[in-house]
Parts: C-alpha cells; structure tokens; sequence
C-alpha cells in the first residue's frame, strides 16, 4: 500500500519524466493575490503566469501545493471532523502548462497516471465535460475508449472555470472513482450527486478564453493548463480508503492524538481526534508559514483554528495542553516535504503551547464567570448582550465560545445587547482616540482601522507582495484618487513595508497599479494600520485597486543588518560593562546604527575594542536567527531583554541570535542574544558582514551613546581610513606602521618649540617699555601696569609670577590682546594681599575695559575683556584704587 509520501513522489515524479519543473509549493499567504486570505488551490502561485504579466524560464510545472481554506469564500471550517473529506489544510497535486501543451496532452497524462502508474481500474473512472466542449469528449474517446455514458456533459458552472468576474476562464474535466453499488449514490449531473459513491479526484482547467466585463469572451493567444488533484483523496482511494482520515498520515496523528489524551481513537471522541489531527496541520503550517495568532484578519483565523482544535482536546478530558506535543509526530510525516516545518518546529511549539495554556485559563474564567451570570437569571431565560459583553471585552471570553456553553444549556445570547454594548464601547474608544493628540488627524485612521482592520504585515516573510487599496488620505481626508506628483498616505489591506517603531526606521520603495506608481518614502504605524507615505510618480492610483508593493531591497537589507547587530552591540556591552547596562533607545536606519545605553562613565579604547571584536566574533559565527513567540513574562523568565520605549502585548517575538562556545549542541545549547524585538533581522548574523564602531560620546547623564556601521558601509569606512592613514604616512615619510611613533614624536617636538616660544613671548614682555623700566611706588606700594604684546590669555599668568618675583614686594598688572581676545591679569606679593588683593585690581581694569568680572585668589586673578582700547583707562584706574588705599 503506498504511503501519502510514495503518492505524493509518484504524481510529482510523473510530470518531472515529462519535462515539467517541480517547483516547491508557495507560503499559504499569497504574495500575488491580496483578495485571497489564504492560498487555496495550485494555480495561485502561477497567477500572473496565466495572465502574461510574468514570465519565468519553464512553461511547465508540476507542484504539491498546502492548501488551507478556513475563512472567506472557501471555508470548510465547520464540516472538519464531521465529514469524510472536508479538511482545513490539504495538499493539491497538480500540473500546468503556460501555453504550451493543451487538452490533447492534458488528458492522455491524466489517463496515463492514474491507469498505469496508480494503477487504478479503468471501469472504475468516468468523467464529466462542459457541455459544449466537444473536443475535450471526443479526446476522452480516443485516449480512454470510454463510452458516451461514462463522459457525462455537465451545463453548469461546476465544468466552467473563471479567474474571475473578468479575465482568464476556460471549461473544465472532472475525473470521477467509483467505489461500487454497496454504497449509495449517483453519478455526477444525478438528482443523488451528492452521495459517497461517485467522488471526483482530479478536475484539469483549460484556460483558454477571456471574459469582458459586457459577457462577451474571445479566445486566448497563450492557452494554458491547470489541474488539482488533492492528495488526501487520492490517497484514500489507492490504500483501499472511503475516508480520508483513514489514510496513513492522518490515521498516524489521529493515533499520537489518542496517546496524548489517552482516549480512544476509535471511541466516543472520534470526531474530536479526527478535528484535532485536521487543525495541527493548518495551525503548523500556518505558523511556519509566518501567521502568528491575533484578533485580525489571518491571525484571527488561525487563533479560531488553534482554539477549536484545543476545545476538543478539553472535551476529550486533556488537563494539560496538548496540540504542542503533537508536532513531532507532523514532522515525521511531514517534515520530509516541507523542511519549513522542522526549520519551524520551536515557534511552532511554543506558540501552540502559549495559545493553549491561555486559552485554557480563558475557557476556565469564563465558564466559572458565565455560571454567575446564569445564576442571577430566571430559569431558561437568555444571557443579556451586556452581559455577553463584559465576559468578551473584561475577560477576553469570545462570544462564540459564549453562545457555544448557552446551546449545551438550551440558551441563548441577546446578540442585539451585546451588538449595541459593542458600538458603545467602540464610540468611546473613537472619541479617546481622536482627543489623543497624537496627530491631528488620528480621527481619520480610527475610522479606518475599524471599518477594515488592522493592516496585516507580511515583511518578516517577504519584501514583495500584492494588496488591496483600502484608502488614500490627503491632507487629513479621504480621497478617491491621486494624481501624478501628489503627497497622499496611502493604506492597503497587506503589506511588506515595515512601519516605523522599536528604533526601526520605516520602509521604502514602490507602489504600482495599473493606472500607476507611487514613491513610498516612509512608512508609519498608527493603531494597527500601516501608512505609506508617497508621492504619485506616474499615472494615477485610485482606492479599490489592486497593488504591488515592493520593498526597497538593499535599503531593507541594511536595515536588517543594523537592526540585528544593535541587538548583538546591547549583549556585549552587557559582558563587557556588567548587568547594569540596559537599552535606553537605538537608531536602526540604513546607513547606521546608533544606540544608547545606561553607563556611568566613557568606555576606555581597551572596552570599545573588546565589544567591537566580540559583535564581529558572532558574526562571523554565521548562527541562524530565530524568532519564537511567548508571553512578555516567559520571556523574561528564560532572560530575554526587554528593549527600552516598547509596549508589550499578551504576545512578544523573542529574537535569538548566537550561540555561546562550548554550549553543547541541540536543546542544550546557550543563546549568547535573547531579546524581546518586533522587528525585522538577517537570517544568519553571518548576514550582518561586518561591525565597526564610529563613536562613543555621552548622550544624557548616566547615558551613553554608541554609534556602529555594519556590512558595505563599515566597509567603506576602513577603506576612508585607510587612505587617510596611507597619506598621513605619505607626508610623515613614514611606513603606515610607524605613523604612531611619528606623530608622537612630532607631538613631543611641538610641545618643546611651544614652551621655548612662550618663555621668549614672556622675556620680551618683561622687556617691553624699556628693560630698565621702574615700577611706580603708590601709597607705599609699588606698582608695575601695562599691556603688552603678542601673549596668549593662558601665558599671562606665568608672566605676572616672575614680574611679582623681580619686585619682591608689590602690585602686578598686565594686559594683552591676542587671537581675538582680551586678558587681564593681576598677582599681589603675599605681604600686600591684607591692603589690596589681585580680585579687586583684575575687577577694576575689567569694568575700566567694558567688561565685568573675574576672579580667583588674593594672591593671583584673571579676567577678560572685549577689547583692550581703553588700557589707558585701566591703568588710571588701577593707580587711583591704590591711591585710595587707607
């Protein structure tokens, strides 16, 4: 009996024999269809291949595509578990041709596969044709030999294929099994289709007309092949199978399932094993896939799958959380194929670990809470809405899970009250909101964050993706258009554009549509919505089209770069400086990185050079860089880093990055960074390049500030710095080795030529005016005033001290006017300094000179002045306040 895996191997292997490119399946969130929430067929990936806007270089492609529908217009939700084929996840066989081959291959590789290499009978199979499509029947005769009653024409839309209301649409074949008489049911086209007995395995498309929006279609120049043929059925049918979750993989999780419940999986609680098995593949995949739950759009979906699968694991008797022990049991199934979901495992585990014990402590609260109300009711009566709403909104119990505990007890909710308790609740927030003051139109961005949600970001996955135009605001107001060279904000439903926040700075790039373009030059975040900032470069963008954002690749990739090396940068200085050290804001841009952390003093060169050297030793390390997500305090529990100025959710991404020497290896290895971050990272920190440090300067009191280059632009920085150092070696006629001991010694020389000029500048003084000049005897005391020339402010000093020296006993005023600047300088002999202190002579020339102040001791002061035009002046004024000495 083939395993999923063999069957898989064997479609994918078919079509590679017939020169077709196995190509990988595509994540579950489309890149190229912002309608789809999830991707629900094979052909999404190859959209733009159908419609000739991309070309890649193979025109024939075999996939097995994961599939999830479980909200929107494909939502099985409700059906799984119950049925024999309904599931949230499944995986699509197919093959495509991008106008190459048409039907008259499409079918014979079709017949070919399953007859002979599945090797099911053929008066097992039959087919349906769209009933005008002659030539598809008459196909199925030549390469099958069926009869005319075994190709059933069907007139309806299920054998008519649209993309669309417009574009790409073509008729369809459906290949039918017949698993016999002994159960019921008709063929396709009968009044009892709906039976088990006829079940379709395969539907090929032939793509090969276009729609107009009046009806009208025309035939395509590029006619094109797409088929599904979903692995679950498939795989039912060739292990002898009715049911797919009898099939080898689903039967092996049902079974680790019963174990970790320890009920049987054959017993009461089938229906529950079969769900729970169903929704650990869409939630691991999902996961992996990059959806992380929340309370909008596909994170919503995902946390309703998660707790529907968990709710039947509670009904099963399970205690303890469960869904997180089953993931080994996925990968050994799954794990082969999709390598995603053992890169993922950690995430995957933890999240569903987290998701369940907190929705374990929200089902126990608010059952307790709910039996409360009840009893303050009257017998039978309904839960009031207000009621419904303080259980949603004061203890996170959602009304579904409500209105699921009521229908046990024959009740219901007054969904009108609690409807009318919601619009209340969200007129309050609105008006709160638009009070904030936090921008002047933040009125505006509520309006729109309630009537569409919150924007749903892709970029930790991708740098490109499409979207819907939800609004475009200019000047505080909605609009319906932009034109060329126009500043407008635009939001759409999905986006790769990482918005402004945790020190990250926001995106850049491009936005086009088919009427234009738009310039995005940054990207903001406000409640949940993320607004480009853009200006319109072409054309026009109106609201309701559809988008194709692309990041700015290398601008992103800087960034990155930056954003993981801070987080490298905060532990080593951790290691370097102590505990002490914490995050106090960063700057993660393209071309730097800045950060500020609590430090009391400057690092030494020995401190900066050990972190810089340690930054480069895990980058060079080349460890991958993980992201998990836990609860704020778990994450501080196991030791991550909480970085300064963020607020935390319920939820937190803990980014991990380096692995300690001699750690040991798997589960027992040490992180080196474990840090709380929203933000977007490298791969592997060998992604980073390389760090080199610019500066370390003071930014606050206790604050430091460190500022980094990382990858091309330390590059270019020691490449600047090492031109400079080879010229600097040029002009010193030195080796670059040497340049230190050169400078030092040219440094040392200048110091010497300095102190010999500044005891000439002070002999010249001395002798300025006559070298045998008398000092001036005033009230018993002798006196020596004048300016001289040519002396700087800070040679003054030395000056007075000799001139006091040769007195012996006296007053000492000297003044000079050099570099721009004026200085006075004073000195009294210790025997004066009780009649008539330096202060008071510097003050009074000061004031003399237009100026005021200056100070020091009795003995000794200085001060300046602006100019030194009234030194005459000064001096009759020094003489007079020594006159009037008592």
């Amino acid at each position: 009996m083939p395993s999923l895996n063999d069957i898989r191997s064997t479609f994918l292997n078919f079509f590679e024999r017939n020169d077709h490119r196995i190509v990988e399946s595509s994540p579950l969130v489309p890149r190229n269809d912002p309608t789809l929430m999830f991707t629900n067929s094979g052909m999404v990936q190859f959209k733009n291949l159908f419609t000739g806007v991309e070309t890649r270089d193979y025109k024939r492609a075999t996939t097995s595509q994961k599939c999830v529908r479980a909200g929107g217009k494909h939502n099985d939700l409700d059906n799984v578990g119950y049925t024999a084929r309904h599931h949230t996840f499944f995986e699509m066989l197919g093959n495509f041709s991008f106008g190459d081959y048409f039907k008259s291959q499409a079918i014979p590789y079709a017949w070919e596969l399953l007859t002979r290499d599945f090797g099911i009978p053929r008066d097992r199979l039959l087919v349906t044709v769209y009933h005008t499509d002659d030539e598809a029947a008459d196909i199925w005769k030549k390469v099958a030999g069926l009869s005319d009653d075994r190709i059933i024409r069907i007139p309806t839309s299920d054998n008519f294929w649209q993309m669309g209301p417009t574009g790409p649409c073509g008729p369809c074949t459906e290949i039918f099994y017949d698993h016999g008489d002994h159960i019921w049911g008709g063929p396709p086209g009968s009044a009892d289709e709906d039976g088990d007995r006829f079940i379709e395995i395969w539907n090929l498309v032939f793509m090969q007309n276009e729609q107009f929006e009046d009806g009208s279609m025309r035939a395509l120049d590029m006619q094109s092949i797409d088929t599904g043929m979903g692995l679950e059925r498939i795989g039912a049918l060739l292990q002898g199978k009715h049911d797919n979750y009898d099939t080898d993989l689903m039967r092996s999780l049902i079974e680790a399932s019963a174990h970790a419940t320890s009920a049987d999986p054959d017993g009461p609680g089938k229906v529950h094993h079969r769900v729970i098995a169903d929704h650990l593949r869409s939630t691991s995949f999902l996961i992996a896939d990059g959806v992380m739950p929340s309370n909008e759009g596909r994170g919503y979906v995902l946390r309703r799958i998660m707790r529907r699968a968990m709710r039947h694991a509670h009904m099963l008797g399970a205690r303890d959380p469960v869904m997180f022990r089953l993931v080994p049991a996925l990968i050994r199934q799954m794990g082969e194929a999709y390598p995603e979901l053992g890169r993922a495992q950690p995430l995957i585990e933890e999240t569903l670990k987290l998701e369940e014990t907190r929705f374990r402590q929200t089902l126990d609260r608010g059952l307790r809470l709910l039996d409360d109300e009840l009893a303050k009711l009257p017998e039978g009566a309904n839960l009031p809405g207000e009621a419904a709403f303080k259980l949603y909104d004061t203890y996170g119990f959602p009304l579904d899970l409500t209105q699921d505990a009521l229908r046990e007890k024959g009740r219901s909710v007054d969904t009108a009250g609690f409807d009318a308790a919601m619009a209340e609740q969200k007129a309050k927030a609105r008006a709160a909101w638009a009070g904030s003051g936090e921008t002047r139109d933040a009125a505006i961005w509520f309006d729109l964050a309630e009537q569409h949600g919150a924007t749903e970001f892709l970029g930790y996955d991708t740098e490109e993706s499409e979207g819907a135009i939800l609004a475009l605001v200019q000047d505080g107001a909605a609009v319906d258009q932009a034109e060329t060279g126009q500043q407008v904000q635009i939001v759409v439903n999905q986006t790769p554009f990482y918005g402004e926040s945790g020190g990250q700075v926001g995106d850049t790039g491009l936005i086009r549509t088919e009427t234009g373009a738009a310039r995005v030059t940054d990207t903001k975040k406000t409640g949940g919505l993320f607004i480009h900032m853009a200006e319109v470069t072409q054309g026009s963008i109106s609201r309701g089209q559809g988008a194709r954002l692309a990041v700015d690749h290398d601008r992103r990739s800087a960034i990155r770069a930056n954003h993981s090396a801070t987080h490298l940068l905060h532990e080593a200085l951790r290691r370097a400086l102590g505990e002490h050290v914490a995050q106090r804001g960063s700057l993660n841009a393209h071309d730097r990185l800045r950060f500020d952390f609590s430090h009391s003093k400057a690092m030494t060169p020995e401190e900066l050079a050990r972190v810089e050297a340690e930054v480069n030793e895990y980058i060079r390390q080349n460890s991958p860089v993980e992201t998990r997500i836990m609860t704020p305090d778990d994450a501080r529990e196991l030791g991550a880093q909480a970085l300064f100025g963020e607020k935390y959710g319920d939820e937190v991404r803990v980014v991990s990055m380096g692995t300690l020497p001699d750690s040991g290896k798997g589960s027992n290895r040490q992180t080196y960074s474990l840090e709380l971050c929203g933000g977007t990272h490298v791969a592997r920190t060998g992604d980073i390049g390389m760090f080199a440090l610019t500066g370390e300067t003071a930014s606050a009191a206790g604050i430091r500030r460190i500022e980094a280059l990382t990858g091309q632009a330390a590059m270019d920085e020691l490449r600047r710095m090492d031109r400079e150092l080879s010229e600097i070696a040029g002009l010193l006629k030195a080796q670059a080795g040497d340049v230190v001991n050169k400078v030092r010694a040219l440094a040392d020389e200048r110091k010497a030529l300095a102190n010999e000029v500044a005891v000439l500048k002070r002999q010249l003084a001395m002798g300025g005016g006559g070298a045998d000049e008398s000092p001036k005897e005033i009230n018993g005391i002798r006196l020596i005033a004048r300016r001289v020339e040519g002396v700087s402010g800070k040679d003054l000093a030395p000056l007075v001290e000799e001139m006091k020296q040769r007195l012996g006993s006296g007053a000492v005023l000297v003044m000079s006017e050099a570099d721009g600047k004026a200085a006075v300088a004073a000195g009294v002999t210790q025997d004066l300094t009780s009649r008539v202190t330096a202060v008071e002579l510097v003050q009074t020339a000061t004031a003399a000179l237009g100026g005021k102040g200056g100070g020091g001791r009795p003995d000794r002061a200085q001060g300046g002045a602006p100019s030194l035009e009234a030194a005459d002046a000064a001096i009759v004024a020094i003489e007079n306040l020594i006159g009037g000495i008592p």
